[in-house]
């Protein structure tokens, strides 16, 4: 059996629908879930190998995308939700109840994320949200508890999958923070 790096991808992965507009995610909690609508589609969907991120129990990686902060909306049992560390970028939107991670948010207004939402398509129903694109902070599954001795075997599984292993992130994405920060210190002009 091929090496498992989430379940959402195991078995392949699948294109997104360009058309669809959105859905509703919602947290493991038998009652009174938490819900987190989403008016747009995602973007930058990716596999996470970071010790941060929320991922279902023995996924080696956790699934992420991006979404305008305005599109995101949390429409049930907000009271459950809690931040458990503000003294990270990214600030994780956990519910208390089952621990499931149904944000995070980059609250810093300096930083090239701001106005951008984290999330877990999985936690939706919803069909059509975009295919993940590549593998992100991949070396970082060791400190997760991978061995080293497993990294080809591990780069190797998610090349197959067709999701590129970056140990940050892709070089246009690292282009984009670079230009943020050189416009920032005045470097390079805004355009």
């Amino acid at each position: 059996m091929a090496l498992s790096i989430h379940p959402s991808v195991d078995q392949g992965v699948f294109a997104g629908d360009q058309d669809f507009a959105g859905g509703i995610l919602t947290c493991h909690c038998d009652t009174e879930q938490v819900e987190v609508s989403l008016s747009t589609n995602t973007a930058l969907n990716h596999a996470c190998g970071c010790t941060k991120c929320w991922k279902p129990e023995g996924a080696m990686f956790s699934m992420i995308a991006i979404v305008k902060r305005q599109a995101l909306t949390v429409t049930a049992h907000g009271e459950k939700l809690h931040v458990p560390n503000r003294e990270t970028l990214v600030q994780r939107h956990v519910c208390k109840h089952c621990g499931v991670h149904m944000f995070g948010r980059i609250e810093d207004q300096s930083h090239a994320f701001y106005g951008f939402d984290f999330v877990h398509t999985e936690l939706s129903a919803q069909t059509g949200w975009s295919a993940p694109e590549f593998a992100a902070f991949v070396s970082s599954v060791i400190e997760g508890g991978t061995s080293p001795d497993e990294m080809d075997v591990v780069r190797a599984r998610l090349r197959e999958l067709g999701l590129e292993p970056y140990d940050c992130l892709p070089p246009p994405v690292m282009d984009q923070l670079a230009v943020h920060a050189a416009r920032q210190a005045g470097v390079l002009k805004a355009a």
